[in-house]
């Protein structure tokens, strides 16, 4: 059974088949077009390229930075905005002559970790994406959980926890909400706040590297980041309790983040302790990709008939 992932960004579409075993055997990227009639040609194009090489029909799956609305069937909050309010599965299985999947690529990202990433193994898997923004995605038993909104794991849309007289209000996010998650801890928070305190630097990388050397300013700056971090973290493990976390995008490439947020966990976790293992994902940025190719599960596949996947 094979099973084709797609990650559909604002300026790259890219396309991944996986064979029975979860093993790559396609992978083909191209610019994403500015217009939706474009966008869908473009996805039907990868996806009978990548079928024809294989000689394999597929199952198809697709991540993108936005939701379809479970009221309209539509997408909508999307950075791709030429395919907001479009009924985009409905209009892709049309096209391709089978369903088509769509889910939140952060979603697809938690899916991908659980199912063989740094999360295989576990029940109950949030992922979360640290990168120009904040996102979040869950994974039950292998799957999206979305919820009835679809806006399922959006933890970085929700107020800094426990926040000190400083922080409050002192944040405007683009949602219209002061004082997001995303506004503290995504890179682009962490830089802001740098800023703000005399540092300069283009990334939390950088701060980072400067602890070394001794900066002063680098390593405040990382004391209130990761603080933050465990704040917003201890949110969510004090609502869902995952078996794991699993941290994705450019902020989790920094290792002392796996380094000093255990001990501080447990100061806001509820009872005072925390079990909650924080792991760096293990596929990187072809997560979200190959995620979108799980958002079919193996049974799924093997009940389908052979007309719909081959």
């Amino acid at each position: 059974m094979y099973r084709i992932g797609i990650d559909l960004g604002g300026t790259k579409i890219e396309l991944v088949m996986l064979d029975g075993a979860g093993v790559e055997v396609f992978r083909k990227r191209r610019p994403t077009p500015r217009d939706y009639p474009g966008t869908l040609a473009a996805v039907v194009e990868l996806v009978k390229e990548a079928e024809a090489e294989t000689g394999q029909r597929a199952s198809i799956g697709i991540g993108i930075p936005g939701v379809v609305s479970s009221l309209s069937g539509k997408v909508k909050n999307c950075n791709a905005t030429w395919i907001n309010g479009q009924p985009m599965d409905k209009d892709l299985g049309a096209m391709l002559g089978r369903e088509v999947r769509i889910a939140n690529d952060a979603n697809c990202f938690a899916v991908s970790e659980a199912v063989d990433g740094a999360g295989a193994g576990k029940a109950l898997v949030f992922g979360v994406i640290l990168g120009t923004g904040c996102g979040g995605g869950i994974a039950i038993s292998h799957k999206v959980h979305a919820g009835g909104n679809g806006i399922g794991g959006e933890w970085g849309h929700n107020p800094l926890p426990w926040m000190t007289a400083e922080e409050f209000n002192s944040t405007r996010c683009f949602c219209g909400n002061a004082d997001c998650i995303e506004t503290f801890v995504s890179g682009t928070g962490f830089v802001r706040d740098f800023r703000a305190h005399g540092g300069e630097a283009t990334s939390g990388i950088e701060i980072v590297a400067r602890i070394a050397e001794g900066d002063a300013l680098a390593e405040a700056a990382f004391e209130r980041f990761i603080d933050r971090l465990a704040r917003a973290l201890a949110q969510v493990i004090n609502t869902l309790d995952p078996d794991a976390i699993v941290l994705g995008g450019g902020v989790s490439n920094i290792d002392l983040i796996y380094q000093r947020l255990p001990a501080l966990l447990p100061k806001y976790v509820l009872g005072g302790e925390c079990a909650t293992p924080v792991l760096k994902n293990h596929h990187g940025a072809s997560s979200g990709v190959r995620g979108a190719a799980w958002l079919w599960a193996p049974g799924e596949l093997a009940a389908m008939s052979p007309e719909a996947c081959a």
